[in-house]
């Protein structure tokens, strides 16, 4: 007697980093503020759909440079209806939230690890972090639920377009033991969800690189 086999079916999640925000131009840190996409950052999310084909769902953030960045591709490819889940959400970055850079040196003198008070020390600086900060664990925990709520409605199956945020997709990679770089504005990063395993897929640009976000030198 055959056993019956097990069909095992995976989904590929695409994690799209939304279109330059008012706050991207300005180099402020957002976590989940709710800042504007700038007229770039809507000139981006159409180019980056001539970059991609047919998906059977598209879910994003709701947060509005993620969602209007959604809008526009679910437009452009034809796509719908658009799936809002909150789980797909920035990092809260705390006290932080509006400040550049330099802001965070001055007001919160050696918590970044590039800050002047803290070169020439014993050890290799760590970052600090303020009140409010969400933590990786509860940042990640949250962007996982979000892939899974996905996968289990397209039938643990298909592929689908997440529109997120840089910190959400960065929380992914660490855990899956990839080394941080940095995702400009409609990079993107395929993820295969296969029941509750995760694996990560190609990195992607989904714009020319002249169209790539310019931000403020040293600041995010």
């Amino acid at each position: 007697m055959l056993l019956a086999r097990t069909v095992r079916r995976v989904t590929r999640i695409l994690l799209v980093r939304h279109g330059e925000s008012e706050w991207n131009a300005t180099g402020r840190w957002q976590g989940q503020a709710d800042p504007p996409l700038t007229e770039l950052g809507r000139r981006q999310a159409r180019a980056a759909a001539a970059n991609l084909g047919p998906v059977d769902a598209i879910v994003t953030s709701d947060l509005e440079r993620a969602r209007v960045t959604a809008e526009i591709l679910a437009g452009e490819l034809g796509a719908g209806p658009l799936l809002l889940d909150a789980d797909l959400r920035e990092r809260d970055a705390g006290e932080w939230s509006g400040l550049t850079r330099s802001d965070i040196h001055r007001e919160w003198p050696g918590h970044l690890p590039d800050d002047p008070v803290l070169r020439g020390g014993p050890e290799p600086a760590r970052m600090r972090h303020p009140p409010g900060w969400e933590p990786d664990e509860v940042l990640l925990a949250r962007g996982v639920a979000a892939l899974g709520r996905l996968a289990a409605r397209l039938g643990g199956g298909g592929e689908a377009i997440a529109v997120t945020h840089g910190g959400l997709v960065y929380a992914v990679e660490a855990h899956l033991g990839e080394p941080w770089a940095r995702l400009p504005n409609l990079g993107a990063r395929w993820v295969e969800v296969e029941g509750d395993r995760l694996a990560l897929g190609e990195r992607l640009l989904l714009v020319d690189p002249h169209d790539v976000t310019v931000t403020v030198p040293g600041q995010i």
